[in-house]
């Protein structure tokens, strides 16, 4: 079975997983929106549509080999939208502390300087380390988890605490890996002039599927 790597990487806009990348997009406000209102419920079946789109997209972008590079970023960068609306949503809200946001928004800024370093070098993006994966997975559990905890009153002394425990060990992962990031960053625009392409290359073919 041939791998996402071995499958060619077009640079087609108009195809069926990137418009339902589009949609998950497109459905980001009203999700914010949902979650500042309290409404969480609500909010909670926008998370379960994105979630399905996510998974159609990234399915048919195999099946029907639409794979594309404007996808690849799409994916990735919808996921990081949804984490900031909830956690924007919920410290509007008092649910979480405002620290927690900037702990996690913090991260994301210092990954966007190093891509930006990492450019005036001449490098593609980092590939994903398997901690900022993790990271997200937490994070992806911790959200929804609070959230179900403040729609339901019933399921509260269940979900809040387990949404805390993913929540503070998110967090902790996610700058982890961003030191992780960080001492490869340094690695990687130290390597020598004559291995910078090949390098480079190798940055710029990775699959980017979160960080």
């Amino acid at each position: 079975m041939d791998g996402v790597g071995a499958r060619e990487v077009s640079s087609r806009v108009w195809t069926i997983p990137n418009i339902l990348s589009f949609v998950r997009l497109a459905l980001v406000p009203v999700f914010l929106a949902f979650v500042i209102a309290g409404l969480d419920a609500l909010a909670l079946l926008v998370l379960v549509v994105s979630s399905v789109t996510d998974f159609l997209d990234g399915y048919l972008a195999r099946r029907l080999n639409q794979v594309s590079r404007l996808g690849q970023l799409l994916d990735p960068a919808a996921d990081r939208l949804y984490i900031f609306a909830a956690l924007i949503g919920l410290a509007w809200r008092e649910v979480i502390p405002w620290w927690l946001v900037a702990v996690i928004v913090a991260r994301d800024v210092m990954l966007a300087v190093l891509g930006v370093i990492l450019a005036n070098h001449g490098f593609g993006p980092l590939p994903v380390h398997h901690l900022g994966k993790v990271a997200t997975f937490c994070l992806f559990w911790a959200l929804p988890l609070l959230m179900l905890g403040e729609a339901f009153s019933a399921l509260a002394p269940f979900s809040l605490p387990l949404g805390w425990a993913f929540a503070l060990w998110g967090a902790f992962l996610y700058w982890w890996a961003g030191i992780v990031y960080i001492r490869e960053t340094a690695r990687v625009i130290r390597l020598p002039a004559d291995d910078g392409g090949a390098r480079s290359d190798t940055l710029d073919h990775e699959e980017v599927d979160g960080a």
